[in-house]
C-alpha cells in the first residue's frame, strides 16, 4: 500500500488523493469513507432516540434503580453489548446479519448510555454533548488533515492499549476502594485524553488501513470512542457540579 506513490495526473484517479503513496482509488476509500460515517449517524441517532425516551419517561430508569429484576436487567444491557460483538465479529462481512447484530449492539448501549443520563442534569447533558461534539469533529477534520501531509499515526496503538489497560483498573480500584470526587475527575480526564486518542487512531485506519469489508467494524470502533468520550466528559461535569 505504502510502495509508489499514487499519480495525481492519472485520468482514472478522479479525487486527490487522501494520503502520500497511495495506491487505491480515492473514490472507492471516500465511497467507504461515507458508508461508515452513515452508519455512524445511524447508530448516533438511535442512541439520541433511546436516551431520550429513558430520560423523558421517568418510570422507565424508576423501575430499573428501585427493582431487583430491573436491576437485573441493568447488568444484562451492559454486559449484552460485548457478547453481541463475538457473533459480530464472525458475521461482519454476512448481510443482513451484521446489520441485526449492529442494531442489537446500539440499542443496548444505547440504554445503558440513557440510563446514565436519567441521573444526571440537563445542563451537565448539554455540556457535555455539545464539547462531545466539537471535540469529535475537530479531531476528525484535524486527522484528515494530517493525513494528508503524510502523519501516520498507528504508533498510537500501543501505547492506547496500554492506557485503556490502566484506565480499567483505575476503574475497577475505585469500585471497590472509593477514593472521592477527585478521583472521579481524575478519571474522566483521563479517559477524555484516551479517547481523543482513539478517535485519531480510529480516524486515520478509517482513511489508510480497514479494508472495504470491514465497514461494520471501522463504525463501531468510531461509534465506541464517541460514547465513551461522551461518557467521560458527562463523568467530569457531574463530579465538578457535585
Amino acid at each position: 500500500m505504502w510502495a509508489q506513490p499514487y499519480r495525481k495526473s492519472d485520468v482514472e484517479a478522479g479525487a486527490r488523493p487522501l494520503y502520500p503513496m497511495m495506491l487505491e482509488s480515492p473514490q472507492l476509500r471516500w465511497a467507504f469513507i461515507r458508508k461508515v460515517y452513515s452508519i455512524i449517524c445511524f447508530q448516533l441517532l438511535a442512541t439520541i432516540a433511546v436516551a431520550a425516551v429513558v430520560v423523558s419517561y421517568h418510570p422507565i430508569a424508576h423501575f430499573f434503580v428501585s427493582t431487583g429484576a430491573g436491576l437485573a436487567l441493568y447488568i444484562v444491557l451492559i454486559i449484552m453489548p460485548f457478547i453481541v460483538l463475538c457473533p459480530l465479529y464472525y458475521y461482519h462481512q454476512k448481510h443482513p446479519v451484521n446489520y441485526f447484530l449492529l442494531g442489537i449492539f446500539t440499542i443496548c448501549l444505547s440504554f445503558a448510555v440513557g440510563l446514565t443520563c436519567a441521573f444526571t442534569s440537563g445542563k451537565v447533558i448539554l455540556e457535555s454533548v455539545i464539547l462531545t461534539t466539537v471535540v469529535v469533529l475537530s479531531l476528525t477534520l484535524y486527522t484528515f488533515w494530517a493525513a494528508r501531509r503524510g502523519h501516520d499515526f498507528n504508533f498510537l496503538g500501543p501505547f492506547l492499549f496500554g492506557a485503556i489497560i490502566v484506565l480499567m483498573v483505575f476503574a475497577f480500584i475505585q469500585i471497590l476502594f472509593p477514593l472521592g470526587r477527585i478521583s472521579v475527575m481524575i478519571y474522566g480526564c483521563l479517559a477524555s485524553i484516551i479517547f481523543c486518542g482513539y478517535i485519531i487512531y480510529d480516524t486515520d485506519n478509517l482513511i489508510k488501513r480497514y479494508s472495504y469489508d470491514e465497514y461494520i467494524w471501522a463504525a463501531v470502533a468510531l461509534y465506541l470512542d464517541i460514547i465513551n468520550l461522551f461518557l467521560s466528559l458527562l463523568t467530569i461535569f457531574r463530579a465538578a457540579e457535585s
